[in-house]
């Protein structure tokens, strides 16, 4: 899934107050920093799973304790371990968007799955085929059109319709409320409830943010009280990202509603310097990051380390990352395995072999790019872990 759009930390160079500028960012290598680095071949993806129980916490401290409210995409968290994690902190209902989220979901004991995408031919057949490897898992998919419904007659799959919430990537338009009706009414006892995607919805300001999502969640009701009319049970509604999700458990609307009203924000697990920037308000954590390797000082004050794109991820724009512990550092742009970072005057200038500590921009396909993460607890490796949603499934699994 994309990452919406947001400001960036503002470019300021030499003798500018930087902690200011990365407001909330500057945070201390204090609980995170590693012990002993020399047998740890860099770049390295560093998961904290006490700092992500911290974060578990505090969204769940947002949907007012209630497990129930919460439906986390697992497009971050990634690891099944991680997945499992949250399993265990009473967090059943889950969404993906690829049939290897998916399985990771299912093996990790989540009792429902979404998977929010719209899948046709071998996608499928795969999705099918993995409810019913889990019966005990109840899996769902995304549908905008009647074409999309017949795969799935006669499985054990539901459904919920897309509409599109202004954010035009996909759903059936919000204006077609005659249609949705008929979707819903086609699809019969298959019919779960309608998804709400706001993704776009990425202001700095909370206040804005609560505005424009309040405000779509209004079009929305207006979608379910007409499916409602038409003698349509609406189970469930899905709305709001990681930016919107204290607005949609703020909207009054959904409070006692018919319908279960569940978020979705799934960055929260480990969150990035967009996240944590935008959710200042919050008590979230990184807990995630890249451990690089300084590799060459080609200029006085700039330094490379061995963190590219094809380490941190670069997909939402320079800088890619900040550096724990100095906001005042500037990530230029990179390469493919080189990160060149500017370090203003006044500032020490990391030597060749030091250890830096990224925060990455975008942390979801940062993931993405490691096979393994290692468990960081107490300053030591507790473990290593298989970032097993990594990528995509066998292209032919369903060939056995």
């Amino acid at each position: 899934m994309s990452r919406p759009e947001v400001e960036a930390p503002t470019v300021v160079r030499a003798n500018a107050n930087r902690s200011k500028t990365f407001s909330g960012m500057n945070f201390p290598l204090a609980g995170y920093a590693l012990e002993d680095t020399s047998r740890i071949v860099t770049p390295a993806l560093l998961i904290y799973p006490d700092a992500v129980a911290g974060n578990i916490r505090t969204t769940l401290a947002i949907v007012k304790n209630d497990p129930e409210r919460w439906r986390p995409h697992i497009k971050t968290a990634k690891l099944g371990a991680v997945v499992g994690q949250m399993v265990e902190q009473g967090i059943d209902n889950f969404k993906c968007a690829t049939t290897l989220e998916l399985l990771t979901a299912c093996r990790a004991g989540a009792a429902d799955v979404l998977l929010a995408l719209a899948v046709s031919g071998g996608n499928a057949r795969r999705v099918a085929k993995l409810a019913e490897e889990f019966p005990d898992t109840r899996v769902s998919v995304l549908v905008e059109s009647a074409a999309q419904t017949e795969v799935w007659r006669g499985t054990r799959v539901g459904v919920f319709i897309d509409v599109n919430s202004g954010m035009n990537r996909t759903g059936i338009s919000e204006a077609r409320t005659g249609d949705v009706i008929k979707l819903a009414r086609d699809l019969g006892a298959a019919f779960r409830g309608l998804h709400w995607y706001d993704g776009h919805i990425s202001s700095p300001s909370p206040a804005e943010r609560e505005k424009q999502a309040h405000e779509g969640y209004g079009r929305l009701l207006t979608i379910v009280h007409a499916v409602e009319a038409a003698g349509i049970p609406v189970a469930e509604v899905i709305t709001s990202g990681t930016p919107s999700a204290a607005s949609g458990v703020s909207y009054p609307g959904f409070t006692g509603a018919k319908f279960q009203h569940r978020v979705s924000p799934g960055t929260v697990v480990y969150n990035d310097f967009t996240s944590l920037r935008q959710l200042e308000a919050f008590d979230y954590r990184p807990a995630a990051l890249v451990l690089a390797t300084v590799i060459s000082q080609p200029l006085e004050r700039q330094i490379t380390c061995d963190a590219g794109h094809k380490s941190v991820s670069a997909d939402a724009g320079v800088p890619t990352c900040i550096v724990m512990g100095h906001a005042e550092y500037q990530p230029l742009k990179p390469s493919e395995e080189h990160l060149p970072i500017e370090i203003p005057p006044g500032a020490k200038v990391p030597a060749i072999g030091d250890k830096l500590y990224l925060i990455p921009r975008h942390v979801c396909p940062t993931v993405n790019n490691f096979d393994e993460a290692l468990m960081v607890r107490g300053g030591r490796v507790a473990g290593v872990e298989r970032v097993t949603a990594r990528g995509h499934e066998h292209p032919l699994v369903l060939a056995g």
